[in-house]
């Protein structure tokens, strides 16, 4: 988008979508507004069954999916522009760059349009592990090229995530005095969590990426003087080469001795994809017109990314303006002239997309 009136309507739009409170399981409101704003800009639009906001421009042979997601994590901030900042929860992830998605859709000249299907997809539930709304996308879908909401920064393009496991531990004994014999609830939930961070250090790799992370999420204990329980959730962030049953199993393995009952969920692979194809190269290329140096970059978090990864085995890439180090924190804001960049890169990147692949 370059004309300025085009330039404020996508402002426009990505405030009001930010100006909107979505935490996860609570996205009607936000993907109403987002569904109206597509059916005014030429979309085909609608919300489906699991609450996507859902549209759709061109009709070629090739289908390119952009699929973002609309629910945030709770904390309230103000919304508010400073400057050229976006202040609000969901401006850097994801609002913003499900909005840029959008904006460039709808900035697509007619050849575009004649030459591929493009199917925004504004997603329910990602930041919980449901994942609700890419997992019902990836049953109704079969892109050609898929593009991932997610900040990457303007000039970066995200090839992988680390896989995820949570374990949920519990320890429940009968109550003792403390000057008897014998360990507590508490002792044997910190020697589980002793015995995971270490089995965590051993999968060690040449940096972040290819390193099991280990985190005590939770920890509580509580007695009715009758008995004791201890609980703990620990989370587990796995390279490539780890997957999460191979976790799994290692956990429960080295944790067989100990008194603990385990419940495991968020089981999500690590992804990575190849750094060279058309969707790489549009994305460079429109970079660079842009003024800027691609760079391509891997995360230790997840993202719906992981979720549709094998049934969509296609060339994949996460982009959207913003700062990922702002994810989830009371200063969560965005880069309005980042906002602008980024959509003029996504519109060039997928006109020259159709052109390439025809």
């Amino acid at each position: 988008m370059t004309e300025a009136p085009e330039k404020m309507e996508a402002r426009d739009l990505v405030r009001g979508a930010v100006a909107i409170p979505s935490v996860s399981g609570q996205e009607a409101q936000v993907a109403a507004f987002l569904a109206d704003w597509m059916t005014a800009h030429g979309f085909r639009a609608h919300i489906d069954e699991a609450g996507n906001a859902v549209g759709e421009r061109g009709s070629g042979p090739l289908t390119v999916v952009l699929l973002g997601h609309i629910d945030t994590v709770p904390g309230e901030i103000p919304v508010r522009v400073e400057g050229d900042r976006l202040y609000g929860r969901g401006s850097v992830d994801a609002k913003g760059s499900f909005c840029a998605f959008v904006a460039a859709v709808a900035a697509l000249p007619e050849p575009a349009l004649r030459g591929a299907r493009f199917i925004c997809i504004g997603a329910t539930e990602e930041e919980v592990p449901s994942s609700r709304g890419a997992r019902f996308a990836l049953q109704r879908y079969q892109p050609d090229l898929v593009l991932i909401g997610e900040p990457s920064g303007w000039a970066g393009l995200t090839l992988g995530y680390k896989g995820r496991l949570v374990a949920h531990v519990r320890v429940r004994k009968d109550n003792f005095h403390t000057a008897g014999e014998g360990t507590s609830a508490a002792d044997d939930l910190a020697e589980a969590w002793f015995r995971v961070r270490a089995w965590a250090a051993r999968h060690s790799g040449h940096g972040a990426f290819d390193t099991v992370q280990a985190t005590l999420q939770s920890l509580s204990t509580r007695t009715d003087g009758l008995s004791q329980l201890a609980e703990g959730t620990f989370g587990l962030r796995l390279p490539p080469q780890v997957s999460p049953a191979a976790a799994e199993s290692a956990l429960r393995d080295r944790l067989a001795d100990l008194p603990v009952s385990l419940s495991f969920s968020g089981h999500e692979t690590a992804v990575r994809h190849p750094r060279d194809n058309a969707l790489t190269r549009a994305l460079r290329v429109a970079i660079r017109e842009q003024g800027g140096t691609p760079v391509f970059k891997v995360k230790t978090g997840t993202s719906d990314m992981n979720v549709v990864a094998s049934a969509w085995p296609v060339p994949t890439v996460a982009y959207g303006p913003g700062d990922s180090a702002l994810d989830h924190t009371p200063d969560e804001h965005l880069d309005l002239a980042e906002y602008d960049r980024a959509v003029a890169v996504l519109t060039a990147a997928l006109t020259r997309l159709v052109g390439d692949v025809a």
